[in-house]
C-alpha cells in the first residue's frame, strides 16, 4: 500500500506530477513558486516538504488535480488528462496566484 498520493499541478502551459496530499489553495500557489524557478543549493521549506515532483507515474494513479493561472494557455494534452481526471469523478480544483 502506498503512503502517498499523485495529482498534477498546471500553472499556465506548465504542470507538475506530485506526490504528495492535494494541496489548499495558498500551498498550491507556493509549490508553482517554488518549482518555478531554480534555486541552486536552496533547501526546500519545511512547509512545503510534503510534497515532491515524480518523474513517473501512470496517469490512473492521479487522484487529485488543482490548476493555477499562469501565462501561457493550458496545453492540448493536459487539458485532455484534466478532462480524463473529470471524468473518473475527480475534481479539479482551481486556485489563484496572490501576492
Amino acid at each position: 500500500m502506498k503512503s502517498y498520493t499523485v495529482g498534477i499541478l498546471v500553472h499556465g502551459d506548465n504542470h507538475f506530477i506530485v506526490r504528495g496530499p492535494l494541496p489548499d489553495p495558498a500551498a498550491a500557489v507556493a509549490l508553482i513558486r517554488h518549482w518555478s524557478l531554480i534555486h541552486i543549493g536552496e533547501e526546500t521549506p519545511s512547509s512545503l516538504r510534503r510534497w515532491s515532483i515524480s518523474t513517473r507515474e501512470f496517469r490512473e494513479d492521479l487522484e487529485w488535480a488543482v490548476v493555477v493561472p499562469g501565462e501561457g494557455q493550458i496545453t492540448p494534452a493536459v487539458a485532455q488528462m484534466l478532462d480524463e481526471l473529470s471524468a473518473r469523478g475527480i475534481v479539479v480544483r482551481r486556485s489563484c496566484l496572490r501576492d
